[in-house]
């Protein structure tokens, strides 16, 4: 009987928990989590601290769900090293866990660049974990003045879930414009005035250059006093345990499209890992929900025995802020084509006669069409394109390719 271990407790870990027993019902599972929760959808935090939610409907299994799949959880404690020729993952606690097949789920961690002075702030904080929220949310009054260094996802997400909580909240980023990583400049631009209409303020193409207390002095010669920091500059993958018994690793762990690592029996899925990116064919980290759940029900399956691969991962991105919908996903290397209006904006990107990209802001309506588009690489002249720009619907497929969609047989 296999026994599997899972280091990380998140999307990627419940995939896999899945994928292993949709093959095999009873080999022994193992969850090692140095988080104390049982599994959580972490970018609902900031809609914690907005109100939107509580930890009850935060919960992405219920709580049976490690009962129901004979999972043994290790939760709150650490794993220090992985003993591959042994076998074993040695805890933060001395005890050490035989594995057959081994999951690496470790996620990322946020980076914190080198700033003077940072150590004279009392209170700063990150925004990744429930208790990141739990903690920020403590430190919060109606008269504390955050600044968050960053204006990309965590640092606005963490801004709209604590705007009502506070008395002002400035965002500074070295980057000219917001969520550079997934908008274009038209897109920043509508995205940081709707911003801007619920009291946060940017200060964007600057950086800190040191702290004195609570005060941050900027690269321009500016002064923004503060109450409480957060810092959320970025991610880095957690590759290090990984990487200590030979796994190929780059910025992330490399998996192939089993969601395999260059060692044998052991896989990887989700945010510390790397894989390839159809819409570009580089590899990178694609660190969303879909492709982590996806990378490690892949990694279950194949783990347990079974057959199965994830070879068309895109980057994508759905979110809001303040009831502004946001949905982008591929890359932007190509012919444009936008429509904007004022409430919302489209951009489609189109490369050798396939969809590479798209930007939806407002009007996100149908935007798993312009999605499946993109994973399926349909060749655009076997469709009618100029109907799916301006209204994305099935009519727009062939007969066959609509029956295919909807789950039905290929003519």
């Amino acid at each position: 009987m296999l026994k599997y271990v899972l280091i990380g407790n998140s999307t990627a870990a419940v995939g896999c928990i899945e994928g292993i027993r949709s093959v095999d019902k009873t080999g022994p599972i193992t969850v090692i989590s140095d988080e104390p929760y049982a599994v959580y959808s972490r970018p609902l935090i900031s809609y914690l601290l907005y109100g939107k939610t509580d930890e009850e409907r935060m919960k992405y299994r219920p709580d049976d769900f490690y009962e129901k799949n004979g999972v043994k959880t290790l939760l709150g404690v650490r794993a220090e090293k992985v003993d591959d020729s042994r076998k074993e993952v040695l805890l933060s606690d001395g005890r050490r866990v035989p594995f057959d097949k081994l999951l690496f789920a470790t996620g990322s961690r946020p980076f914190v660049p080198p700033m003077d002075g940072l150590d004279t702030v009392e209170r700063k904080f990150s925004f990744m974990k429930l208790d990141d929220a739990k903690a920020l949310g403590a430190a919060l009054r109606p008269s504390t003045r955050v600044l968050i260094i960053g204006a990309g996802l965590i640092g606005l997400k963490c801004a709209e879930g604590i705007r009502r909580l506070v008395r002002s909240i400035e965002v500074v980023d070295l980057a000219g414009r917001i969520l550079p990583s997934i908008l274009d400049e038209e897109g920043s631009a509508m995205v940081q005035k709707h911003l801007e209409a619920q009291d946060i303020s940017f200060t964007l193409g600057d950086s800190v250059a040191r702290f004195e207390g609570n005060v941050a002095t900027l690269k321009s010669g500016g002064k923004v006093p503060f109450d409480v920091l957060v810092v959320a500059v970025g991610v880095r993958p957690n590759t290090q345990l990984a990487a200590d018994i030979g796994c190929k690793v780059g910025r992330g762990i490399a998996i192939d499209e089993h969601s395999a690592t260059s060692l044998a029996d052991v896989y990887a899925a989700g945010d510390c890992c790397e894989c390839r990116d159809i819409t570009t064919g580089s590899s990178r980290i694609l660190a969303i929900l879909p492709n982590a759940y996806l990378q490690g029900e892949t990694a279950g399956i194949n783990m347990a025995g079974g057959e199965k691969t994830f070879d068309n991962a895109i980057p994508m991105n759905a979110i809001g802020f303040f009831g502004l919908h946001i949905i982008t996903a591929g890359s932007y290397d190509g012919a444009a084509w936008t429509q904007r209006t004022e409430h919302a904006y489209k951009k489609l990107v189109s490369k050798d006669n396939r969809l590479k990209g798209f930007i939806l802001i407002g009007d996100v309506a149908r935007a798993g069409i312009y999605t499946s588009l993109i994973r399926e690489e349909t060749p655009l002249d076997t469709i009618d394109y100029e109907l799916v720009r301006q209204k994305p619907q099935l009519m727009a497929f062939a007969r066959g390719q609509r029956e295919e969609m909807l789950g039905g047989k290929r003519e």
